[in-house]
C-alpha cells in the first residue's frame, strides 16, 4: 500500500474511533502526525534488520567484554550518522565477571552429562570441581524441613515456574539459603516456561555473612528428570565444576543521543532501554530489540520532521544485567536535570506488538496518556496499565518521582528465550517489533510536544 494512503487510512479510523471522539481536545492536533508515525513505521522492517545488524555482529554483550564495547562505539557512530542533534557517552566503571568452562556430570547412579549455565556473579568452584550428593527441594519451606540433610550436599531447586516475579527469588536468592545450611553449591530450575531444556542464567544475590557457594541453573527438563529419581529413592550424586571469576572493573558507557526540542529544550522525554545482555544467545530480545525499538522512534520523528517542543532523549543504559551501574550513574551524573525530566520510558520485555502501555504518575497524567493511547487503535495498542517502569530508568524515577511507562506485551515467548542461547533475532517477529516502535515514538512525540508538561492541565503554562 502507498504511504500516503495508509496515512488517509489510519487517521479516518483515528477519526471514527469512540475514543478519539471522546478524547481531550488537546489529542485533536496529534491525529495527523501520529497517524503518520504509525505509516511509517509499519511501512518496512526496518527496525528489525537494524537489529539483525547489531546482534549478528556483536553478538552478546557481557558488561566488561569487547563485544559491548565495540557494540557501543558502532551505535555512537550510527546515531551520529542518523543525524541526532547530540550524541555522547556517559563512561562508567562496571563488573566484570568472566563465565568460563563450566559443566555438570551426574555420577551415580549412572554417568550422565547435564546441561547447565552459571549464575551471574557466582563464585567459581576449585579447580577439581566439587562432587557431591544432591539434595532436591521444591521450595524454600521444603529446604528448611531437610535442612540438616543439606550439610555437605548440593542443593537442587526444583519450583514449578509460576511467572518470573514469583519464582525468580530461587534463582536471586537459592545460593544463600542453601549455604546457611552447609551446602556446598546451589542448581536452580531455570526460570521460564518448558523450552527443549534450555537452561537460563541471570543474576544471584549473596547475603553477606553466608558463604558464597557456587551456583548454576538447569533445564526445567533435567531438573524434572532429577526430582523423580529423588523422590524413586535413587541417590543421585553430581560432579560441578565452573571457572566463574571476577577480573577487574571495566570502562563502559551509557549512549545518549537526543532531538532537541524546538521549544522547551531543556525539558526532557527519555526513551530508554539496556545494551549489554547476558553472555548467551546474542541478546536480542534481552535487550537490544527495546534498544534498536527506542532508537528508531526518535530516528523515525527526525525522517518525518516531527520536533517536538521538549527534548527526546534516547538512553542506550549499559550494565543492567549484572549491576545496574548504568542506571546508578545516570541517576547521579544527571541529578540536577532530573526535575526537567517530564517523562522516562523504558523497552525491556521483548518487542511483540504492545497492547498499550503500563504508566506510573498522576491522575492528570494518566488521563492524558490514556488520551495519547486512543490514537493507537490501528495497531491495537490503546490500554493504559496500573504501573509500568523498568531497572534502568528505577533510579531516576525514585529520585525525582519522574513518570514513567513501559510497553505492555505478552512476554510468554519472551520468557522463553529470557537469559538462554536461543535469544537471536530469529524469535523476533519483524511486524510486531514495527508495531513496537510505532507506538513508542507516537507516545514520545505527543508526551514530548504536549501544550502543557505531562501532569499539568493544559493551559496552565
Amino acid at each position: 500500500m502507498r504511504m500516503s494512503r495508509l496515512i488517509v487510512l489510519v487517521t479516518v479510523v483515528l477519526g471514527a474511533s469512540p475514543l478519539g471522539a471522546q478524547s481531550p481536545s488537546f489529542i485533536d492536533a496529534y491525529r495527523e502526525p501520529v497517524a503518520r508515525v504509525i505509516a511509517a513505521a509499519t511501512s518496512d522492517h526496518s527496525a528489525w534488520n537494524r537489529l539483525a545488524l547489531l546482534t549478528d555482529t556483536f553478538g552478546h554483550r557481557l558488561s566488561g567484554s569487547k563485544a559491548l564495547e565495540d557494540a557501543i562505539a558502532w551505535s555512537v557512530a550510527t546515531m551520529k550518522a542518523d543525524g541526532f542533534d547530540q550524541v555522547w557517552t556517559d563512561p562508567v566503571k562496571v563488573p566484570k565477571w568472566v563465565r568460563g568452562a563450566e559443566s555438570l556430570d551426574l555420577v551415580a547412579p549412572r554417568p550422565h552429562r547435564i546441561p547447565l549455565l552459571g549464575l551471574g556473579l557466582s563464585a567459581g568452584t576449585p579447580r577439581e570441581g566439587i562432587e557431591a550428593d544432591l539434595l532436591v527441594v521444591s521450595s524454600f519451606a521444603e529446604l528448611e524441613r531437610r535442612s540438616v540433610e543439606a550439610r555437605g550436599r548440593i542443593v537442587l531447586f526444583n519450583a514449578p515456574y509460576r511467572g518470573y516475579g514469583q519464582t525468580v527469588a530461587y534463582r536471586t536468592n537459592g545460593a544463600s539459603q542453601a549455604a546457611q545450611y552447609g551446602a556446598v553449591a546451589m542448581l536452580v530450575r531455570s526460570l521460564g516456561p518448558d523450552g527443549l531444556r534450555t537452561p537460563h542464567t541471570g543474576m544471584l544475590i549473596y547475603r553477606a555473612g553466608v558463604p558464597q557457594i557456587p551456583a548454576a541453573a538447569i533445564s526445567a527438563e533435567d531438573a524434572q528428570r532429577l526430582a523423580r529419581q529423588a523422590t524413586g529413592g535413587q541417590r543421585l550424586r553430581v560432579r560441578l565444576k565452573m571457572e566463574a571469576h571476577f577480573e577487574p572493573d571495566a570502562d563502559s558507557a551509557n549512549v545518549i543521543a537526543e532531538l532537541r526540542g524546538r521549544e522547551r529544550p531543556d525539558e526532557i522525554v527519555v526513551v530508554a532501554c539496556h545494551f549489554d545482555s547476558w553472555d548467551v544467545g546474542t541478546g536480542a530480545s534481552d535487550d537490544a530489540g527495546g534498544c534498536i525499538a527506542a532508537w528508531e522512534a526518535a530516528r523515525l520523528l527526525k525522517q518525518l520532521n516531527l520536533r517536538p517542543r521538549r527534548t527526546v532523549r534516547v538512553v542506550l543504559y549499559t550494565n543492567e544485567e549484572n549491576g545496574l551501574r548504568g542506571g546508578l550513574d545516570y541517576r547521579s551524573r544527571h541529578q540536577a536535570s532530573l526535575d526537567r525530566h517530564v517523562l522516562m520510558i523504558e523497552s525491556d520485555l521483548g518487542v511483540a506488538a504492545p497492547s498499550g502501555f503500563g504508566f506510573s504518575g498522576n491522575d492528570t497524567a494518566r488521563a492524558q496518556v490514556a488520551a495519547i493511547a486512543s490514537l493507537l487503535g490501528p495497531i491495537g495498542a490503546t490500554h493504559i496499565g496500573p504501573s509500568g517502569g523498568g531497572a534502568d530508568i528505577g533510579p531516576s524515577v525514585a529520585a525525582a518521582r519522574i513518570p514513567s511507562m513501559s510497553p505492555e506485551v505478552d512476554s510468554s515467548k519472551y520468557f522463553v528465550v529470557h537469559h538462554t542461547e536461543a535469544d537471536t533475532v530469529d524469535r523476533i517477529d519483524p511486524t510486531g517489533m514495527a508495531r513496537h516502535v510505532a507506538a513508542l515514538a507516537a507516545m514520545t512525540y505527543v508526551v514530548a510536544d504536549m501544550p502543557a508538561r505531562l501532569g499539568e492541565a493544559i493551559g496552565t503554562r
